[in-house]
């Protein structure tokens, strides 16, 4: 007996069915022969053929719509989950204020007085605050980033946010078979993900998936990836994703202006996200997928080299952010918004921009171009924090109250750039802030090189609470301020 029910457990819902199916049809086909042969017996030609035409046309009804509920079943995508998700805060003793920039700085003898005063007027102007973090290189005396200290950063961060993750969450390790993880600027060997399933025993079936070169992008895209995934498989499955940055070994020591902006702007930060395709965690989800898109614009030589890693001309490598990002990520959003309004805009919305594009046309382009109010389709929208001149830009090309703005400039104020991280420490302003109620619309978009524009979009499945690993727990209170 414990054998069958062993036998039971290792098939899927779908495969029950089907062996469901076939003992049916085997009955009905007996059934129809054993009639067959008894009406042979005890009726007339005649009534021996309307019953037997009358039996054909029922089992086939009844064959042909088991067959096509079996077809639904089989093909219908499940849904996706997102189970919950923890963002990674360091120590204090972390905390990188405007005096420990300018002392590193100094003290590091790398720059010119040039490079010193440059990187000066960029991080008053950027929009940070003094609690962003830094890498533990920082508050070393030989100022030198080494891959130790990159490594250090990856499994602090990664291994602090999953440990959170799975303790909110009650999901054994042993229970995940979907990894992914995605850094962008550091691909160590062995791999991160292959730490993470050495870290944590991960089972030896475990599908594992590493991300880079992807930018600030990289997070919504890894999220997508993992969503497609569980949506098109029969199987029950937990999927963690992994989202950090490497700050360490992509500090700039050079003096090339357009790759000193990164000093100023980036800072550590991770996140680690649990989804599933169980429909029976429902009712213990925070959110359920609805529809993701994301837009490419490599093609362009433009867009391919707004924020290009390459050498300097003393052979100092950096990450080059050109002078055109904003334009490009202005004509990227505009592309991507064009083929997202179908998908998530009111119909009274859509008609409008219709009408307005009709008209442009009419009148020869003369009309300024019709932006659509998206704020009908999303009840919050986490804004890419790229940076002070990239959540401006957001906001002035899709006419965004400063309200709408107000979580990415906080975000960008209290964290900084976490790169790829970013969207999930705006989700956690969200949940502190208590703002999001059951059937609100979350809208997910962020930027990322090569050029990149990603958007996810959720439905939440319950109100947002304050948690005790949020990562504003211990400063909401001050938010929102005046930033810029």
């Amino acid at each position: 007996m414990g054998s069958k029910t062993r036998l039971l457990s290792l098939l899927t819902p779908i495969q029950l069915l089907q062996a469901f199916f076939c003992i049916l049809l085997a009955l009905t086909l007996a059934l129809h022969a054993i009639l067959s042969s008894t009406s042979t017996l005890l009726l007339d030609h005649n009534i021996r053929l309307a019953l037997s035409q009358h039996r054909i046309a029922l089992f086939s009804l009844l064959w042909c719509t088991l067959v096509a509920l079996l077809a639904y079943l089989s093909t219908r995508p499940r849904p996706v989950l997102l189970l919950d998700y923890a963002c990674f805060r360091p120590d204090t003793d972390r905390k990188c204020s405007y005096e420990t920039c300018e002392y590193f700085v100094r003290r590091s003898r790398r720059y010119n007085d040039v490079s010193e005063q440059f990187m000066r007027g960029i991080y008053h102007k950027s929009g940070l605050g003094d609690e962003t973090y830094v890498p533990s290189f920082i508050f070393q005396n030989d100022y030198e980033a080494k891959m130790q200290s990159a490594l250090e950063e990856a499994e602090e961060g990664m291994t602090a946010a999953v440990d959170a993750l799975l303790a909110k969450t009650n999901v054994p390790a042993s229970a995940i078979d979907l990894l992914i993880a995605t850094c962008g600027m550091f691909a160590p060997c062995p791999s991160l993900t292959s730490f993470l399933v050495h870290h944590y025993h991960l089972p030896e079936s475990t599908t594992t998936y590493n991300l880079s070169g992807m930018g600030c992008s990289s997070g919504v895209g890894a999220i997508d990836l993992a969503a497609r995934i569980l949506k098109s498989s029969r199987k029950i499955r937990y999927a963690l994703v992994v989202i950090t940055e490497s700050i360490s070994l992509n500090w700039y020591f050079g003096d090339n202006r357009s790759m000193l902006v990164t000093n100023c702007i980036f800072r550590v930060g991770t996140a680690a996200v649990l989804i599933s395709n169980d429909p029976a965690k429902r009712d213990v989800a925070k959110m359920e997928f609805l529809h993701s898109l994301r837009t490419h614009h490599g093609a362009d030589d433009a867009s391919y080299r707004a924020a290009y890693q390459e050498e300097d001309d003393a052979g100092t490598v950096g990450v080059a952010l050109k002078k055109d990002l904003i334009r490009v990520a202005g004509e990227g959003l505009r592309a991507h918004i064009r083929l997202l309004a179908p998908k998530a805009l009111p119909w009274s919305q859509l008609i409008q921009y219709a009408y307005h594009v009709v008209r442009g046309w009419v009148r020869k382009g003369d009309q300024k171009q019709k932006v659509p109010d998206f704020t009908t389709a999303f009840e919050h929208m986490c804004v890419h924090t790229g940076g002070k001149a990239v959540i401006e830009s957001v906001g002035r090309l899709m006419q965004l109250d400063d309200s709408v703005t107000e979580p990415a400039r906080m975000c960008l104020h209290r964290f900084g750039n976490t790169s790829s991280s970013l969207v999930f420490y705006e989700l956690a302003y969200f949940d502190a802030k208590g703002r999001i109620k059951s059937g609100d619309k979350i809208w997910m978009l962020a930027f990322g090189t090569g050029f990149k524009v990603c958007s996810l979009v959720w439905r939440a499945l319950g109100d947002s609470v304050m948690e005790p690993d949020n990562p504003w727990k211990d400063c909401i209170h001050r938010y929102p301020m005046k930033t810029w």
